[in-house]
């Protein structure tokens, strides 16, 4: 684990603007810095980027977060390795708080990483004199500056190769990198030999593992680096470091099943594909993709194997799915794979093939329809039984609903008759893969948030239109002035803030760090959502942060309207005391002590009330 205290120091030493401009061309406009949105396809330049806030945020699409947040988002980086990018990048070094890997296991892993580029290196060297490697790759078409985009190479047909890259051929870490084989003999020797060599990239752009094509016929035609501290097949895409970018301009990822593919289809000009490393799409891979675009096309081999294998897919998607995100199937004719397609069809058949590739929701139905004689009771029943299991895992709500009334409709039954029949199916099943919400209950499932941090809100209203929203409630109003200055949680009465609303919470979340002597975030509003992320105050403050961006309070006037919503808040407090005083004494009456203390609470809210503040509070 990496100590929020790191987190905090790591943001209040790197400037946003700075870091953004790294990938974006970012142009001055008053106070803040502008471009072109780089998540979202735009004209006009909506993306903002505040200095002063070290937050940033796109006014078309919603998309906003801090530098953190920016890097995950753009990079397609989980939280630690954005987190140690972003380091890098300051010259800083991420400690451990020792919940988690030790500094000799993250020495372990720079070993790792610097045998692997010491291996991809020798692997690029021995590709230009090794003829019939070459005469391999011209055969499939392709250029010589495909092969070095890609980092192509070739693993000489020795028994021991390696040993000229690395000296010390019986060190451990060429084991634990699986660049070698140890056998029962004792004997060490080359994993890959005589293959064309695929370098994998994790998405910081580190090689993590190879990939080997035979040259000739061959098993496995396909070899893979095996599974190491740096490797996991299930989580890894290969091609989507160098995609990234092709990705969001494309505005579409493609997943395809092999290396070759991914790289035929960069010759020919699509280059947003990936492709997954010998194993079926994983939940791992549908949500590393959704992170880096809403839609992703799955294209298959038009072969028995390849329906197979997008089958595979939807059934691992399904607990992935977003009502914002679309997920597609494109199957090609039985004769061609996708390197063949392109080559026999050429590039816009199929960009245009990917446009209008086959929705996951209308794959599913159509292939349990084909499964199932749909003209008899028994197969309409048969059809809705397999459908169950199957829709009451896609996670996304709405998708859900429209699934199951299509089910409905083609089993000629009701939409709530499916539901019943769902529950019981979920009921009595013993095996169940994951549990999932009722389908009667689809609506009820919380959607995903507008404005969470680093996520793509698309088709939500810009923070410009923040006129018509409705007033914030008087904790939402200080909520929103303790963003806009942190320092004054501490003047906060903790025990009067409301605690029925979300702003309410993430108020009492911020003044509790005070309480455990933690000192709030100062580094702008980047800061402060960082610090709660993970946090289930981390939705609210995002979208506060968001508004506060365009809609911010006048520096003039921010005081006096602290102090007159903290009057507005003990007024509610008394208000309410005194509320219920009144109950009392229409029931049952009040003692002594009781009319003392009502009379006491309305001379304190007359007392209030008649203080001066701000007219349009």
């Amino acid at each position: 684990m990496i100590p929020q205290s790191f987190v905090q120091e790591l943001l209040s030493r790197v400037d946003i603007v700075d870091v953004i401009e790294r990938y974006v061309p970012l142009k001055k406009s008053g106070a803040n810095y502008f471009a072109c949105c780089p998540f979202h396809g735009e004209k006009s330049a909506s993306f903002s980027v505040s200095p002063s806030k070290q937050f940033y945020h796109c006014f078309g699409c919603g998309v906003h977060g801090s530098a953190v947040g920016f890097l995950m988002e753009y990079s397609g980086l989980g939280f630690v390795d954005a987190v140690k990018e972003l380091a890098d990048q300051a010259g800083l070094q991420v400690p451990d708080d020792g919940r988690n890997s030790s500094a000799t296991q993250d020495d372990g892993s720079e070993r790792l990483y610097e045998v692997m580029s010491l291996a991809a290196r020798f692997y690029r060297e021995q590709l230009r004199p090794a003829r019939r490697a070459i005469d391999y790759l011209k055969q499939r078409g392709l250029s010589g500056e495909i092969a070095a985009r890609f980092s192509l190479g070739y693993a000489p047909d020795d028994w021991q190769a390696l040993h000229k890259a690395v000296p010390d051929y019986q060190s451990k870490t060429l084991a634990d990198a699986g660049l070698v084989i140890d056998n029962d003999q004792g004997k060490r020797y080359d994993r890959f030999r005589d293959r064309i060599i695929f370098p994998i990239h994790d998405r910081r752009g580190r090689i993590i593992a190879f990939g080997g094509r035979v040259l000739d016929k061959g098993e496995p035609k396909y070899l893979n680096s095996p599974e190491t501290p740096l490797f996991e097949k299930g989580r890894e895409l290969y091609g989507l470091y160098l995609a990234q970018k092709p990705i969001r301009d494309e505005g579409f990822a493609v997943v395809v099943e092999g290396y070759m593919d991914v790289v035929a289809l960069a010759q020919f000009g699509v280059t947003n594909a990936v492709a997954t490393l010998g194993t079926a799409t994983t939940a791992q891979h549908v949500h590393a993709l959704l992170r880096q675009t809403d839609r992703v096309v799955f294209c298959f081999d038009g072969d028995a194997a390849g329906g197979r294998a997008a089958w595979r897919a939807l059934e691992n998607a399904l607990e992935s799915l977003r009502d914002d995100a679309t997920l597609a199937f494109l199957f090609l004719p039985p004769e061609h794979d996708p390197d063949s397609y392109i080559r026999a069809e050429g590039t816009d058949a199929f960009r245009k093939a990917a446009t209008s590739a086959m929705p996951l929701a209308r794959f599913l139905i159509e292939t349990l329809r084909s499964r199932h004689d749909m003209d008899a009771a028994e197969g309409r029943a048969a059809f809705v039984h397999e459908a169950a299991p199957l829709v009451t895992r896609i996670a996304a709500p709405l998708l859900r609903l429209q699934v199951i009334k299509a089910v409905a409709e083609a089993s000629g039954l009701t939409q709530g008759e499916v539901e019943h029949a769902f529950g019981v199916l979920a009921a009595s099943s013993k095996h169940k893969r994951t549990p999932a919400p009722p389908a009667d209950a689809a609506l009820e499932v919380p959607l995903r948030p507008a404005f969470a941090t680093g996520a793509r809100a698309r088709g939500s209203a810009a923070p410009r239109l923040a006129g018509r929203r409705k007033p914030p409630s008087t904790a939402g109003t200080l909520l929103r002035l303790i963003m806009q200055h942190p320092t004054w949680a501490a003047r906060m009465p903790v025990d009067l803030v409301p605690s029925g609303s979300p702003e309410g919470l993430a108020l009492i979340a911020i003044i509790d760090l005070l309480s455990l002597g933690e000192a709030v975030p100062s580094g702008g509003l980047g800061a402060l959502i960082e610090r709660f992320r993970d946090t289930p105050h981390a939705e609210t403050l995002s979208r506060v942060a968001a508004e506060l961006v365009d809609a911010e309070f006048d520096e003039a006037i921010v005081e006096t309207l602290f102090e007159d919503s903290l009057r507005k808040l003990q007024g509610d407090s008394l208000g309410a005391e005194i509320a219920t005083l009144l109950e009392q004494n229409r029931e049952q009456g009040l003692d002594a002590s009781g009319r003392q203390r009502l009379a006491e609470l309305l001379l304190e809210k007359r007392e209030l009330t008649s203080a001066p503040k701000v007219s349009d509070l």
